[in-house]
Parts: structure tokens; C-alpha cells; sequence
């Protein structure tokens, strides 16, 4: 079976924690498997990480877990936001830190970054706890546009955080956006995924939109190294076939880029 070069990271939740299903998931194409730690109790995500080892063991290899710290996230009946006068790693996100290095989790993604400072802090606490994870900063504020190159060359790996993004910048220009993190992160050398609502009708829906379809060749014709499903796998009814709509997106947009391109492994 043919594959495309750009990682797929899926979300694991309620509908996709079966070895049954993340096997076939990751048949299909994830290549990445993300946990998102404002969810859920410790003992699932336990859980969670064990079917995942699994499946990859059945497949003969390791399948990469990125846990997602819920950082200052406020909670509210529409949604959720976060506290700017709080600190980006919170009490509860530092136990989170302790638990993934125990767990021999591969990345921690780090909220609501604002500066490289952020990126910092989380990887004194990951020393600390003597891990050797690699740190992806989300893009979904503001002051991290600002602070953008420093925080680039102080991460692992950068995210296109496009739904928090799209709280804080007006929804016309978040394309452009995403495009400049996009490229300034090629330029920097550094693995950079574009995230959030890239097949949500999918959550309902066996087949994808046609502009989602274009929304994730794009991401691919920019330079983006990898692409997220979230709600699509985590709580939607067709997380499978939701990562092989995405691969076959993938793979056809590769065949479109012009001259040779190197995609960087997270």
C-alpha cells in the first residue's frame, strides 16, 4: 500500500481506545497517536496508552503518543478559553509531565505558548523528571505570533493550533496565518503539523467535504509536515475512515508538489 510522507497524528477518545480500532487506525495511516489530557481520568488515559503500545506492537512498530498538556484552560458552557495572567504550566500540567515521562510518552505539546520562556519551563520539568521528551508549542495565541521565531527555534516541533488560533485572531485571516507559521517553520527545520477541524464533518459523516478535502491538500501544498484529526477520531462514528480519507488526501497532494520536498519526521 502506498503512504504519504506527511505524518498523520489522530486523536485518541472514547470511540477509538479498542485495540481493535486503533490497529486498524494505524493500518490505515495514523502515525502519531494524540491524547488529550483536559479529558478524561488518569486511569483511562493508562488505558489509552496500553492499547496504543499494543496495536503497534501487532503492527511491528512503535507508534509515537503525543500528550497534549491542558495548560491554563478555562471551562465554560460554550467552549472553553484560557487565563492570560495565569502560568502557561500549571500544577496540574507539571503531574502531567511526570506521568508521561513515566509512561514513556514521545511528545508533550504545550498550550497556549506565549514565548519561548514556556517552552523553557516545560523542559526544566521534563530534566527534572528525567525524561527525554520532545516538546511541541501550540500556536493559538496572540503573544506566540509575536514571539514566534524564538519560540520556532526553542520547541521540537510546532502546532497549528487553528481553534483556539481562531478565538484570537479574526477568522478571515487565520489561512494566512497558518501559512506564515507554515513557512517560517520549514525555514526553521522544524516539524510543523496543522491541526483542528480538518475533516470535522466527518464526526457524522463517512466521507469528507469537499472543502475539507482542499483545507488538507493545502496544508500539504504549504509545507505542513504533518496533519491532526481530533473530534473525527476521538468522538466521531468513523475514526477509521476518517485516517484513510486523510491518507489518500495526503498521498495525492504530495504527488502535486513541485520538485522534491523533505518532509520532517516529528
Amino acid at each position: 500500500m502506498t503512504s504519504s510522507k506527511a505524518a498523520i497524528v489522530a486523536t485518541v477518545g472514547p470511540v477509538s481506545s479498542e485495540f481493535e480500532t486503533l490497529f486498524s487506525m494505524a493500518k490505515a495511516g495514523m502515525d502519531v497517536a494524540r491524547l488529550n489530557y483536559a479529558w478524561g481520568s488518569r486511569e483511562e488515559k493508562e488505558e489509552f496508552i496500553k492499547a496504543i503500545r499494543r496495536a503497534g506492537d501487532a503492527l511491528g512498530r512503535r507508534i509515537p503518543i503525543l500528550g497534549d498538556l491542558p495548560g491554563p484552560r478555562i471551562q465554560g458552557e460554550g467552549g472553553h478559553t484560557y487565563d492570560p495572567a495565569g502560568s502557561v504550566i500549571t500544577p496540574e500540567d507539571r503531574a502531567f509531565i511526570h506521568f508521561s515521562v513515566k509512561q514513556g510518552i514521545e511528545y508533550l505539546g504545550v498550550s497556549f505558548v506565549g514565548s519561548a520562556r514556556d517552552i523553557e519551563d516545560c523542559r526544566k520539568i521534563v530534566r527534572e523528571a528525567k525524561g527525554k521528551q520532545r516538546i511541541v508549542a501550540k500556536i493559538e495565541r496572540v503573544e506566540a505570533l509575536v514571539h514566534l521565531d524564538s519560540i520556532i527555534e526553542a520547541a521540537d516541533a510546532i502546532m497549528v493550533a487553528r481553534g483556539d488560533l481562531g478565538n484570537e485572531v479574526p477568522l478571515e485571516r487565520i489561512p494566512f496565518v497558518q501559512a506564515d507559521i507554515v513557512s517560517r517553520a520549514n525555514r526553521a527545520g522544524k516539524p510543523v503539523i496543522v491541526a483542528t477541524e480538518m475533516l470535522l464533518s466527518m464526526v457524522e459523516s463517512a466521507r469528507p467535504s469537499r472543502a475539507e478535502v482542499t483545507d488538507v491538500a493545502n496544508a500539504i501544498l504549504q509545507g505542513a509536515d504533518a496533519i491532526m484529526l481530533s473530534d473525527e477520531t476521538a468522538r466521531g462514528k468513523h475514526p477509521v475512515e476518517a485516517v484513510k480519507a486523510m491518507e489518500r488526501i495526503a498521498y495525492e497532494a504530495e504527488r502535486h508538489l513541485s520538485g522534491k520536498r523533505r518532509f520532517l519526521k516529528l
